[in-house]
């Protein structure tokens, strides 16, 4: 491994203007194909194998011409006080309001509240339905605009109007605090490189891969479904780990002029060396990211691959273009130290240990002291995430500033907590002797349950083998008695297929969240025995060691279970929620855990690798154990420090998104960075290490024959004696 990227380095370092047009090409394409392509909406959200998916397919079958997965809006009215919504005036404005909705060419269908019943029983709230042909993120903006519109001539009678429902909804922007992300990264390097070319070397690369990545997903979006998040989340990750790669070889660039090799030399080891950690440290976080597709859950498979492609361009960057930069930039980029040797500081008195060597030493000395400090202050982070509570978005988790909120609170003001999260009931009764009879025992049945309030008659479809029934419960959407009353009604289900033939499947919003709840728990242990198995087996041949990567895997453990545990202090209970931006508390996202446990792990592994890999080149080249520690640190603990500061500030800049998913998944992954980083592998590996001692690089003797030998440490380059003549072979060839 080293041995060949040690010649795609000096490759990369003499024919760069062709590698660099290569890239530029590549970007071009790709924004080519991005201008050309069709606007994309929301991914299609389907959870194959679900009831409420089910009910959903068979919803589309059997009452055909329905948009069942089109946009809906709810227009609640509020009468002024002292009247009501049937007062003469209020009646009018809100019948004039109802034919404007109507007018729209995307506009299905449209409720009038005093037809449907939908008034409050006090009288002073109302509202209309409003069913699009198509689903929120397709509606036009003169839909939106006409929705909008007749909210505001029924204002102008005097009525309190808002609206809710998924017609409003829209493409999520990430606010300008991306940017600030992207400065702290840029200040952060030039601090680390104490030059601004060697700085914006890792900024440029980073820029030129997310650019290709986002652009092809933007290309592709509308032909694979792929949803605004997912470029989001392919720009969030790309970047820090975009920045982060480059950072490693051109540290290791510098590193090697130090020891006075000439700049193609030194670009063809920093690639052999530190880029055969960026490969090792890339495919883990692919294997993470790309594992996601195991939950069988369409949005997150597109998610994590899409996400994978952007760190896979992340790496081949970072190990062809980064040598073509540094040819470019030549003596612009400094030998490291080169400011202290002209300054004529290495003459004056003995060159002071940098603070990783000061902090490793320590380390060493006190190795148990600083296991129990780690892993306590980990374990008291994660205590919150034994109160996890899991949930999707709805309009309630909005905040009270936007009309969505506000129309759900107006919905549960007056027809109770329970409405805005409708539980409906499909019944297929088509192998059924008597369906009308099949449709009644079902409605009799669910009044029966507790928590019910309203339950509204069987609604059939033209052939009479399938009804809906909607299900109003008395509490609030994401609460646990609403959970137990969908399970309660597919109980009841069981038996009424046993007396009648009919299947009874329970669908809706709120239904579907707790099927997904469900499916990503069920789904957890699998996933982490298939990315950490796989990572695990890829760290023993990277570092030939079983402990290694078996306390590796512990730590990840630690950190995400930590990082978990601030998510819930933040996103569930209020901790700091003003800081952070969040307006509105309430159960963390569905997916959440099992997509951290995903990216972090990849993440985690990264630091890993960056950090051991240079304990272990120490080792096989003679040092002792504890020393080697030492070694890696003063070598490593400033580039990984400056890597998990960038990786913090770009991650921290998408808490300024308006989405609520961006913005959980922003802070949790800056700081799991954070925990993992400075707690797990700046504490905790080094004192494992230390107590370990050469037991920490034990391999059988059987396995390390049957390994294959990547040679991350660049054993093979060694020998500079013997590479001469064939190094320049190799690179003109």
């Amino acid at each position: 491994m080293a041995t060949f990227l040690y010649k795609l380095g000096r490759l990369s370092f003499r024919r760069r203007h062709v590698v660099a047009l290569i890239w530029v090409a590549l970007l071009t394409l790709a924004g080519v194909g991005a201008a050309s392509a069709p606007a994309a909406g929301n991914s299609s959200f389907s959870i194959p194998g679900t009831e409420a998916q089910k009910a959903f397919d068979l919803l589309e079958q059997r009452f055909p011409g329905v948009s069942a997965d089109g946009a809906t809006a709810r227009v609640v009215f509020k009468a002024p006080s002292g009247e009501k919504m049937t007062d003469p005036g209020n009646k009018a404005a809100v019948r004039e309001a109802v034919k404007e909705l109507g007018d729209g060419s995307e506009v299905a269908r449209v409720t009038d509240p005093y037809q449907a019943k939908a008034v409050s029983k006090d009288g002073t709230i109302a509202y209309a339905q409003v069913s699009y042909k198509v689903s929120g993120m397709e509606l036009e903006d003169s839909s939106r605009d006409a929705l909008q519109d007749s909210a505001q001539d029924a204002r102008k009678a005097g009525l309190t109007v808002e609206i809710g429902g998924d017609a409003l909804q829209t493409v999520p922007h990430t606010g300008s605090s991306e940017i600030i992300g992207i400065a702290v990264a840029a200040v952060v390097l030039v601090i680390t490189f104490g030059s601004l070319v060697a700085a914006g070397l890792p900024l440029l690369t980073a820029l030129i891969g997310v650019g290709i990545g986002v652009s092809a997903i933007t290309a592709l979006a509308s032909t694979l479904d792929l949803g605004s998040t997912t470029s989001t989340l392919a720009m969030m990750i790309g970047l820090a780990v975009g920045i982060d790669y480059a950072l490693f070889i051109v540290s290791r660039y510098r590193a090697e002029l130090a020891e006075g090799r000439d700049r193609e030399e030194a670009a063809g080891r920093a690639t052999g060396t530190a880029g055969s950690a960026v490969v090792f440290a890339g495919l883990t976080v692919v294997i993470a990211l790309v594992g996601l597709s195991v939950v069988n859950i369409p949005m997150l498979t597109k998610m994590g691959v899409a996400a994978a492609g952007t760190v896979a361009i992340a790496v081949l960057i970072a190990l062809t273009m980064i040598p073509a930069l540094l040819g470019y930039a030549g003596r612009r980029v400094k030998p490291m130290g080169e400011k202290g040797k002209r300054l004529g500081r290495a003459s004056e008195k003995p060159e002071r240990p940098n603070l990783g060597t000061r902090w490793a030493s320590f380390v060493v000395r006190r190795p148990i002291a600083v296991l129990l400090l780690g892993v306590i202050g980990l374990g008291v982070a994660a205590v919150p995430a034994s109160s996890l509570e899991l949930g999707l978005p709805d309009d309630g988790s909005q905040p009270t500033s936007t009309t969505q909120r506000r129309a759900y609170d107006l919905l549960s003001e007056g027809f109770g907590p329970g409405f805005n999260g409708p539980l409906m009931v499909v019944v297929d009764a088509k192998d059924s002797d008597d369906p009308k009879a099949a449709f009644t025992e079902v409605g009799d049945e669910i009044k029966g349950l507790e928590d019910v309030v309203t339950v509204t008659p069987p609604a059939p479809n033209k052939a009479g083998d399938t009804a809906t029934i909607t299900v109003i419960p008395g509490s609030q959407p994401s609460s646990v008695t609403t959970e137990n009353l969908v399970h309660g009604i597919r109980d009841a289900g069981t038996g009424i297929k046993a007396d009648t033939d009919a299947n009874v499947l329970v669908t809706g919003s709120t239904a579907m969240n707790i099927d997904v709840s469900e499916k990503l728990n069920d789904a957890l242990v699998p996933y982490l025995v298939l990315v950490v198995g796989l990572a695990f087996l890829l760290l023993i041949v990277v570092f030939r060691s079983i402990l290694v990567p078996l306390k590796a895997a512990l730590g990840f453990l630690l950190s995400v279970m930590a990082a978990l545990g601030a998510v819930v202090a933040v996103f569930q209970w209020g901790w700091l929620s003003g800081l952070m931006g969040v307006e509105q508390t309430g159960p963390v996202m569905s997916m959440m855990p099992i997509f951290m446990v995903g990216v972090v792990f990849g993440l985690a592994m990264d630091y890993e690798v960056f950090l051991v890999t240079r304990m272990r080149e120490a080792y096989v080249h003679g040092e002792k154990a504890g020393q080697a520690i030492v070694t890696g640190f003063r070598h490593g603990a400033r580039v990984v420090t400056a890597a998990a500061v960038i990786m913090m500030a770009v991650f921290a800049g998408f808490i300024g998104s308006s989405e609520s998913m961006v913005k959980m998944i922003g802070f949790g992954l800056a700081i799991a960075v954070f925990f993992d980083a400075f707690i797990v592998r700046m504490a905790i590996v080094p004192a494992v290490l230390a107590l370990l001692g050469r037991k920490a690089w034990w391999l059988p003797k059987w396995l390390d024959r049957a390994l294959p030998n990547v040679d991350v440490e660049g054993e093979g380059l060694r020998p500079d004696s013997d590479r001469g003549d064939t190094d320049r072979e190799l690179v003109r060839a």
